[in-house]
Parts: structure tokens; sequence; C-alpha cells
């Protein structure tokens, strides 16, 4: 009998290895096709199947898609974007390729477009941050005049908060501009620059499915000038009027994107014109098992009912609040030493604690998603209750980072005397 296979297009840290488990759970045979498979460590760990392939090249997934299709019953193909969101509209022409239930490819398309994006939002009336788009460094300058400073620098495509800033005064738009522009920032495609107002105000998200919105969590952000996530906690604490406001907000924009098919979660700031939108991401979010510590409901199970075409179920089991807080470095530098994480995990309440990182790394922040090193995850009936945990979890693990050699102090080593050499033959 042929093997029941979901396809996965590239894979995560965060939730990579829930779809793996999850599908084999279904009774599934998972297999991850990806351009580079040992990027995925749970991969191995798990023996689970993958393929590499040129995953930007739709032909080349096609092809490998029917050569596995000869042999195997394919049940659905879904997809983890990590830094390239374009892995999401590559699953819906998959999905549309072989009649496959699937997203809309046109709509993920352009909701990735950042650009495109505030254009559909502003056209259906969805509050949003005022926005120019710009191609060049004289741009960017005129539009953030016309906006006020301070504003957000970002670039048109991308995820994860990589290239992102708040610019407070024209010497960091000059720099960050420099920066996006000259080199440092990768561009998959040329370069478009989105300067917005800075919307001020607390940060929340909601996970939506389909056309339901699931849960509405509060977001802990460092402090400017990145947008470096630090965890959210589930359910936030709003008022009924707040809650509603936001979902309205939330349901509002799935409309104007086209968007009514699978996991989808926006981004809005309560400000004080309520809430204003910042970003809507047509993918499950990174708080999948937060969700399911607060309420019950596994996301990515759920997510992939509706690939292969089964019933799901978003009913809630239980109503805990579940807080995830992930732990960032101080410094940049090589990790001399972490521990912690089973004297962390140990303690009553805490769902997980998870460390990706080993002595000797070095690290370099990016002020983006990239510099967390693990987290810890925690739930319980109470929210007092629930951030004492998750801070008693956090004090558990600790690390020494040394910090790279200052400039003067590579310079003084590389001026201290070579010893004598020995001439051949003598001594």
């Amino acid at each position: 009998m042929a093997r029941r296979v979901l396809i996965l297009v590239e894979g995560t840290r965060s939730n990579g290895l829930l779809y793996v488990q999850a599908a084999q759970r279904l009774g599934l045979h998972p297999i991850t096709l990806s351009v580079d498979p040992a990027q995925y460590d749970y991969l191995a760990a798990e023996g689970s199947e993958a393929i590499r392939v040129d995953t930007g090249n739709l032909d080349a997934l096609i092809g490998e898609c029917s050569r596995l299709r000869a042999t195997n019953d394919i049940a659905g193909i879904t997809g983890l974007a990590g830094d390239d969101e374009s892995v999401s509209t590559t699953v819906g022409k998959l999905c549309r390729h072989f009649d496959l239930p699937g997203p809309d490819p046109a709509s993920i398309e352009g909701c990735c477009d950042k650009f495109t994006q505030r254009q559909l939002l502003a056209e259906a009336g969805v509050p949003i941050p005022a926005y120019r788009v710009a191609v060049n460094a004289t741009e960017v300058e005129s539009f953030a005049a016309e906006i006020g400073l301070p504003v957000v620098v970002k670039p048109a495509v991308g995820s994860g908060s990589i290239g992102v800033r708040l610019c407070r005064n024209v010497d960091e738009l000059a720099e960050h501009t420099s920066y996006l522009l000259g080199g440092k920032h990768i561009w998959r495609s040329s370069p478009r620059i989105l300067v917005e107002e800075f919307a001020q105000g607390p940060q929340y998200c909601a996970a939506i499915m389909g056309n339901e919105v699931v849960c509405i969590s509060a977001l802990d952000f460092a402090p400017p000038p990145y947008f470096v996530y630090l965890g959210g906690t589930y359910p936030a604490p709003l008022t009924e009027h707040e809650h509603r406001r936001i979902a309205d907000a939330s349901l509002s924009c799935l409309r104007a994107l086209g968007l009514d098919w699978g996991p989808t979660n926006v981004e809005l700031r309560w400000t004080k014109r309520g809430p204003v939108v910042i970003e809507v991401n047509p993918r499950l979010g990174g708080g999948a098992q937060t969700v399911q510590a607060a309420h019950g409901i596994d996301l990515v199970t759920e997510h992939i009912k509706l690939v292969i075409g089964e019933e799901w179920n978003l009913h809630r089991r239980h109503s805990h609040v579940a807080t995830e807080r992930l732990l960032i470095p101080d410094r940049d530098g090589i990790l001399d030493w972490i521990d912690g994480e089973s004297r962390a995990a140990a303690i009553p309440g805490v769902v997980e604690a998870k460390l990706y990182i080993k002595p000797k790394t070095p690290i370099v922040r990016k002020g983006d998603y990239r510099d967390f090193i693990g987290y810890v995850l925690a739930a319980s009936p109470s929210r007092a209750r629930t951030n004492a945990i998750v801070q008693r979890a956090v004090d558990s693990i600790r690390w020494s980072i040394t910090p790279f050699p200052t400039e003067q102090e590579q310079l003084a080593t590389s001026h201290v005397s070579a010893p004598a050499q020995v001439p051949s033959g003598e001594g």
C-alpha cells in the first residue's frame, strides 16, 4: 500500500519539528524538500526524510513532487517560511498544480509584498500607519520629512524584523538607509524601502485559522531602535471592547487581502485612535505551542488536517494564561558556557525550556528574530502565577560570553614580537 505523504517545503527552528511530529501522529509520512536539509537539526534527530531540491525553482519542485507521487499518495503540501516569505506563495502554486487544498497563491503573493499589502488595506479602509515606498536615499529622506520623525524604515519584502529599524533623527535615518542600500542587506529583488509612521502603543497579535480568531496575544519587544521579539502572553489582558475591536480589524484585513484559507497572524498596535494594523502574515506564527498551552488547541495539527482535506477542530479545551520568553544575549562574543535548561524545565508550570546554542559558538547580534538563543514557555490558570513561573525559569538559565577583542587589543596582540627563528643546521 502506498504511503500517505505530507510534503513540507523548507522548515523553521520554531515550528518545523512540530509539523514533522504532528504529521506522524496523523499517520502521515512527512518529507521535507529543502535547498539545504542539514540546516534543520530536527530532521536528523527525528530520522525524518528530506530531499535536497532548489525550493526557489517551481519547476524543480513540481518535478520532485511528481516523482514522489509515482510511488506515494501525496495527501497534502504545505511549507514553513523562515526568512523567505515566498515559500508560502510557492506552496499555493504547488497545491493548485496538484489539485490539493491550499491557499490562493495570488493573495499570498500580494500579502507578502508589504507595499502591496499596505495599498490593499488602505483601499479597504483598514487603519494602518502612514507610509511611502522609496527606491533611493533621496526618497527615503524626503518621505521621512513628509511623515515626520521618528519613522520605521524597513524592506518592502522580508520577515522576522530583518532590516527593520526605528530612525529617530536624520543621522539614524542616513545610517540605516546606507545599510539597506549599501550591499549589507540581502535583497531578493530590486530594493524597495518602506518608510512608515511609528505607531505607538502596546502590540498585539491575532492568531487566525480560516475566518476564526483563535487567540489574541500581547507581544513584548526589546527597546528601540530594533524590533527584537522577546515573547508573548496568551491571551492578552484585554477588555471585551478592546478584544472585539482588534478581532474586527484583523478579520477586515483578511477580506481586504483575499485571505480566507489556513493560518494567518495579524500584528497590531493599540494607539490613540484604537487598533492600527502593522503587518499581516499569511502563515502560522511562532507561538503555536503557547496557544496550545493556553487553550489546548494544537494549531499545527489542525492546519495539517486542513491541508489534507480533513475536518478540523478549534474548540478550546481549557483556559490558562501562557507566556513564552525568548532568551536574548546582551553582548557579542564567544559563548563560554550555558546551562540550566533541565533545571528550568523541571520547575512546575514550565511547559518547555529549550536552548539552541552550544558553548564556543560566536554570537553576533543582528537586531532581529535571529538573535534568540533559546526560550522558556510556562502556563497556569493565573496570570500572576504564570509570570512568576516564567521569571523563575529564566533566572535559572545562565551563560557567560567573552566579548570579541577590540581593535586596540587585536593591534596590541599583533605587535607582540615573534620568537627568534633558529637558523637551519645550528643549535
